[in-house]
C-alpha cells in the first residue's frame, strides 16, 4: 500500500481527532495515582471519549489478522510492559510507572498519541528513563521536513537512547495513520538516516519510541496482546501523531496538558 498524501481538509479532520486523544490525556492525569487499577483508567477513558467528546475508542474489539480482539478502549503498559498493556484489576502502586495509550476515531480519522506517567514519588532511574523516552520521541520529532528521509527519525531516536545506556526495542514502530488505524509507512525507532522514503508534506504518521532501561529484548504474555521486556527491566514510550508540513512539522496530538518539547532540541513547524 502507498503512503497516503492528506489534503488540507483531511489534516484538518486529523486535526480534531489527534487533539481529541491528547485531551484524554489530560483528562486522565490527575487520576493516576497509587491505588487505582488499569481497569477503572480504562473505564474512564472509555466514558470520556464516548460520552463527552462523542469520538469511538479505536482499539476497543481491534481485531488484526492473528489477534483475538483487543478486549479494552486504551492500552496500559506498567513498569516492564513495552506497549499493549491490557487494563486489569491490579491496583497501580507507589514508584509505578504506566503508559496510557489512547486512540480516537472522530468522524472517521484517527488520532493516536501516549505518554508514560510516574505513579507517586518514583525512584531515580524511572524518572530519568521516562524523561530520556520523551527526549528520543521529540529528537525524532525534530527530523521530520520534507525532503528528509523517513530513517533519520529512527536514526535520532536510537542516538539518543543509546547514548544514555538504554535500548531501543526493534519489534514494533511507529506508522502512518488517516481513516485507517496503521497506514503506511512504518516508522522505524532506529536505524541509518539515509534510509526509507523521502518525506513529502501530507505524510501524517506516528513516532512512538519504547526505550528500555535493560536489553532490547521482549516477549508475549499469553494474552495475545502484553509484550513485556525479557529481562524485566523497566520500559517507557512516549507518542504523538506528526504531518509533514511545507517547512517542517506539525505535531498534531498536542494538547495543553501535554509536556512540552524539552527546550534544547529545536522543531521546524
Amino acid at each position: 500500500m502507498p503512503i497516503s498524501i492528506k489534503t488540507a481538509e483531511d489534516i484538518a479532520a486529523m486535526r480534531i481527532a489527534c487533539r481529541l486523544a491528547a485531551e484524554v490525556l489530560d483528562y486522565i492525569e490527575p487520576f493516576v495515582k497509587p491505588g487505582i487499577s488499569t481497569a477503572e483508567l480504562d473505564r474512564l477513558c472509555h466514558d470520556y471519549m464516548v460520552d463527552v467528546q462523542g469520538c469511538i475508542p479505536a482499539p476497543l474489539n481491534y481485531a488484526p489478522p492473528g489477534y483475538a480482539p483487543y478486549p479494552k478502549s486504551i492500552c496500559a503498559s506498567v513498569n516492564h510492559q513495552v506497549c499493549h498493556g491490557v487494563p486489569n484489576d491490579r491496583a497501580l502502586k507507589k514508584g509505578d510507572i504506566v503508559n496510557l495509550d489512547i486512540t480516537t476515531i472522530k468522524n472517521g480519522w484517527h488520532g493516536d498519541t501516549s505518554r508514560t506517567f510516574c505513579v507517586g514519588e518514583t525512584s531515580i532511574l524511572a524518572r530519568r528513563l521516562v524523561a530520556m523516552t520523551h527526549e528520543c520521541m521529540w529528537a525524532g520529532i525534530a527530523q521530520v521536513r520534507p525532503g528528509a528521509h523517513l530513517g533519520a527519525i529512527g536514526a535520532a531516536i536510537q542516538k539518543q537512547a543509546e547514548g544514555a545506556g538504554y535500548s531501543v526495542v526493534r519489534e514494533f514502530c511507529g506508522h502512518g495513520i488517516g481513516r485507517h488505524f496503521h497506514e503506511e509507512p512504518q516508522v522505524l525507532h532506529y536505524g541509518k538516516g539515509g534510509d526509507g522514503p523521502i518525506l513529502q508534506t501530507g505524510m501524517v504518521f506516528t513516532i512512538e519510541p519504547m526505550i528500555n532501561a535493560g536489553k532490547a529484548a521482549i516477549s508475549e504474555l499469553p494474552d495475545g496482546w502484553t509484550i513485556v521486556t525479557k529481562d524485566r527491566s523497566l520500559s517507557a514510550q512516549w507518542e504523538h501523531t506528526v504531518c509533514v508540513t511545507e517547512t517542517g512539522v506539525e505535531v498534531l496530538t498536542l494538547s495543553p496538558g501535554a509536556p512540552p518539547c524539552p527546550p534544547h532540541i529545536r522543531v521546524t513547524p
